[in-house]
């Protein structure tokens, strides 16, 4: 049976049709049983087109010359997302001409289209934005939600873990994930009331989930490797995403300085250079783009507005493994694998209050 085609928005992002073309030319050589539907200005993506013929040769072309741009507000992008790029390649995976949606624009319109388009999953309340962070372990640590719900309750947080629990099965292999909620600390009494609550739910709930879950993990652990679901609401999610990118992007930047100072820095950067080489391969954002709207129905992966051509194969790769894993449908079985009103907190908030 073959797979469904993928819907990229040629149009995202700051170079927008070249870089989309190119990096979805670089996919399709590691993922070549996938089809592309190509959402923009048609001229322009022929003429793209025209250096990649193999991926020429398994697409088709969805015309449109309209574009959200950076600076559109999300209620101005439902607006007119009609008739736009990004909102084409979405309403392409509502009415099954796609299996999922890439795009490299604006974040929070993405958001807003993709829900209102494709709504929630049973069994989930709000979607969550979740992306992979580089580990010193074997595998990368999946984090989630990165800003698509900045306050979240209880329940929320619960879903957020089915959700990337199943994500991690795909990206790592593990069986049974290990689950951590973000906290200020690990003690079983730090936190809010919130997150508390959360975790004895994920405790009594972590068999029947197929997880391994004990408690709470904080910020300076993230890359450690010792966690594959990290946590959290979007709006501490966000600022810890933008943390660790920031470290590294100060880490590069010394190690650059370091070695430029002196003529014996620049030898001794001659003698470590392989090992430099690795460490820039590692922090390299472009190596870890495409994050993903999990609890839609549909997959939608949000490529980085910024992303190189490497970056952009990289988030359509992200795409393809989710279809060949069919990643939605492991989020609706593992919600029929437990009793709803057993992902609820024992206290309402009416309750707490």
């Amino acid at each position: 049976m073959s797979l469904p085609r993928i819907a990229v928005d040629a149009m995202g992002g700051d170079e927008g049709v070249r870089v989309m073309i190119e990096g979805a030319a670089l996919a399709r050589r590691r993922h070549d049983q996938f089809k592309f539907l190509l959402v923009g200005d048609e001229p322009r993506i022929k003429a793209a087109l025209a250096a990649h013929p193999n991926l020429r040769a398994s697409s088709d072309i969805l015309h449109t010359d309209s574009v959200i741009s950076g600076e559109d507000k999300p209620s101005q992008a439902l607006r007119r997302a009609k008739g736009t790029s990004m909102g084409m390649a979405i309403d392409a995976v509502k009415q099954g001409h796609a299996g999922a949606a890439v795009s490299a624009g604006n974040t929070g319109a993405l958001m807003a289209i993709a829900k209102l388009t494709l709504r929630t999953m049973p069994g989930i309340d709000r979607p969550a934005l979740a992306a992979l962070l580089p580990t010193l372990g074997e595998n990368d640590v999946i984090m989630l939600d990165l800003g698509a719900n900045t306050e979240c309750d209880t329940r929320n947080l619960v879903q957020f873990a089915v959700m990337g629990a199943a994500y991690a099965r795909v990206a790592t292999g593990r069986e049974a994930p290990r689950v951590r909620l973000l906290n200020i600390g690990t003690e079983e009494i730090k936190g809010t009331e919130l997150l508390r609550d959360a975790a004895t739910v994920l405790k009594a709930a972590a068999d029947d989930l197929s997880i391994s879950f004990d408690g709470f993990t904080e910020a300076d652990k993230l890359c450690q490797g010792h966690v594959d679901v990290v946590v959290t609401d979007g709006f501490s999610g966000n600022i810890a995403l933008k943390a660790v990118e920031g470290t590294a992007r100060f880490v590069a930047d010394l190690l650059r300085r370091s070695f430029s100072s002196s003529l014996r820095s620049k030898i001794g950067f001659l003698i470590s250079r392989p090992a430099t080489e690795l460490l820039k391969t590692h922090l390299d954002p472009n190596n870890h783009n495409g994050a993903v709207f999990l609890g839609l129905n549909g997959i939608v992966v949000k490529s980085h507005g910024s992303a190189s051509a490497a970056g952009v194969a990289n988030a359509v790769a992200v795409t393809a493994r989710l279809l060949e894993e069919n990643v939605t449908e492991r989020i609706t079985a593992d919600l029929a694998r437990v009793d709803q009103d057993s992902l609820r907190p024992a206290r309402s908030q009416e309750e707490r209050a």
